[in-house]
């Protein structure tokens, strides 16, 4: 069995929710991106991270039944694991730093997946939301708080692998952060906090606390 971490990432502040990544921290065992799809696929996660060299942070993303350009609660997490300044991805390199208790990446919107970004009047209509059918990938979201820029969302993938709601996702809170351009508190799930501040020239920040769980 390939060896391979388990974070938990955008956890609350008492370190419970966040979304579970894996990670193999040595890429090298398992080269082939077929090998790491079907690996990915068996681990269940809602992504899996491969390293490829920890020290440039070069790093391979994969939902159990695609690989991504980028996502950014993987990015999160292994910025966090490798401490690294900057990660490469295939989307582009994607800053890095740690602040205290959150980790934060910088990154651009048009690296994001396509989503469907889905406003509520409020955040009781999106705590009462069914999931949808397989389809569109849906971020539903609802002010909790205008003025703090606090808001609920949850987030719905639609791809039939598996994964009906992600607990926590940093490309569809950096798409929401692009297009209301300003910084946001997000709960997303059932309790997982996601912050967010665009900054100058297209890029948005993405921060959450990250913790291992084994």
């Amino acid at each position: 069995m390939t060896d391979y971490d388990v974070l938990r990432v955008f956890c609350s502040a008492g370190g419970g929710y966040g979304n579970e990544l894996g990670v193999v921290r040595d890429g090298s065992v398992m080269p082939e991106r077929s090998d790491r799809q079907a690996f990915a696929a068996k681990l269940g996660f809602s992504e899996t991270v491969f390293v490829d060299d920890p020290e440039r942070g070069i790093i391979d993303i994969y939902t159990p039944s695609t690989r991504l350009p980028f996502a950014g609660y993987p990015c999160v997490g292994a910025a966090w694991l490798l401490d690294v300044p900057e990660l490469v991805t295939p989307a582009g390199v994607v800053g890095a730093r740690q602040d205290g208790e959150f980790s934060w990446i910088e990154a651009r919107a048009e690296w994001a997946p396509p989503r469907t970004l889905r406003q509520y009047g409020t955040a009781a209509e999106v705590d009462e939301l069914p999931v949808p059918p397989p389809g569109e990938w849906i971020y539903a979201w609802a002010w909790e708080d205008g003025a703090a820029g606090r808001i609920r969302a949850r987030a719905f993938p639609g791809r039939g692998d598996g994964i009906d709601e992600d607990e926590a996702t940093g490309a569809a809170a950096l798409l929401l952060t692009d297009q209301l351009g300003r910084a946001l508190n997000i709960t997303q799930g059932t309790g997982s906090q996601i912050l967010t501040a665009p900054q100058p020239e297209g890029w948005v920040e993405i921060g959450g606390r990250v913790f291992l769980e084994r």
